[in-house]
């Protein structure tokens, strides 16, 4: 079998038919259409290796996290996916590796509706870079933002908090080793589950939304400058993951409250809404948690179960540049 060339690569890893309706792979651009009433949402992401993931991960989940930490931006506005493109960078062709990245990210692109049209491949002798950029349609105006959230909204989280930066944690080294709490937190680092489908049913239902990538707080503030707000949050009602029941109380407290690669929802919504929020939920098979509420006041206080203000971890959620820059 003769070596492959990046024509031959993209041929057997990537090439997937089109959708009725589109151009994709095999022509200069990809072209697709936009319902009409519809506006086009758009967001790009890129994974370094040792930046983003490490060397030795399995290549079928870095495949599905490759594609999932985007679709989990169109969920925060409330996108249906329309497709996306992957730009590759690889060392060397590494056909099983190929054949396992590729087979993790095509079966998400297939079972959230966000199917490959396009993208581009090239040598990159310093590492696997990982740029996906995906698209989503969402109706005219409707689309969830950040700046609207309102005083007195109740404040959600889908899904569980805490386990991504535990299983960080042991697998850098900065938490001795327990392979029991690796087991149950490692699946929720590599291969998280954006509520994707769940997402558009907010549509006139959440006043404003974000997903949790680089901390609960550190999300949750953004959401909050932008509306200029604040939020009191309830320890108690936090949802964090088993696998740190036990942890040490600061170690729990920062992995829950700091803690980064969780791609789930943060969003506000009407006290009004609770019983459709909490139905649909469970419709959609996720799970949502009531943690807060918006508040007049700037910044975020987060109260333990007799109402006393906890301290907040120092250290805040993940910043690429976390110190001024001047150029």
């Amino acid at each position: 079998m003769s070596a492959l060339n990046e024509f031959g690569l993209i041929q057997r890893f990537f090439n997937q038919a089109a959708p009725e309706g589109y151009i994709g792979i095999g022509d200069d651009c990809a072209v697709f259409s936009v319902q009409p009433g519809f506006q086009l949402a758009v967001s790009t992401d890129t994974l370094i290796e040792g930046r983003h993931f490490f060397p030795d991960v399995d290549p079928h989940s870095l495949g599905h996290k490759a594609l999932a930490v985007n679709i989990s931006d169109l969920a925060a506005m409330g996108a249906t996916p329309k497709g996306c493109v992957l730009a590759l960078a690889v060392p060397s062709v590494d056909e099983p590796w190929l054949r396992d990245f590729s087979a993790g990210f095509l079966a998400l692109a297939k079972s959230s509706g966000c199917p490959l049209i396009g993208g581009d491949t090239t040598r990159n002798p310093h590492g696997i870079v990982l740029t996906v950029t995906v698209f989503g349609e969402v109706p005219i105006v409707q689309a969830l933002r950040r700046d609207l959230a309102r005083p007195e909204d109740d404040i959600w989280v889908s899904g569980s908090l805490g386990a991504p930066d535990l299983a960080l944690r042991y697998l850098s080294g900065t938490l001795p080793m327990d392979t029991g709490r690796l087991e149950q937190s490692r699946p929720l680092l590599e291969r998280p589950q954006p509520p994707i489908h769940f997402a558009p049913a907010l549509l006139g239902h959440a006043h404003a939304a974000i997903d949790i990538s680089d901390g609960l707080l550190q999300d949750l503030s953004h959401l909050l400058k932008a509306s200029h707000c604040g939020a009191t949050l309830q320890w108690a009602a936090l949802p964090v993951h088993s696998a740190l029941q036990g942890v040490d109380q600061s170690v729990r407290q920062s992995a829950v409250l700091s803690g980064g690669d969780v791609f789930q929802l943060c969003f506000t919504a009407p006290v009004a809404e609770r019983a459709y929020l909490l139905e649909t939920a469970a419709a959609h098979q996720v799970m949502l948690s009531r943690i807060g509420t918006i508040t007049d006041s700037p910044g975020i206080t987060v109260l333990d179960e007799n109402k006393q203000a906890l301290t907040l971890p120092v250290q805040g959620g993940f910043d690429h540049f976390p110190n001024s820059m001047t150029l």
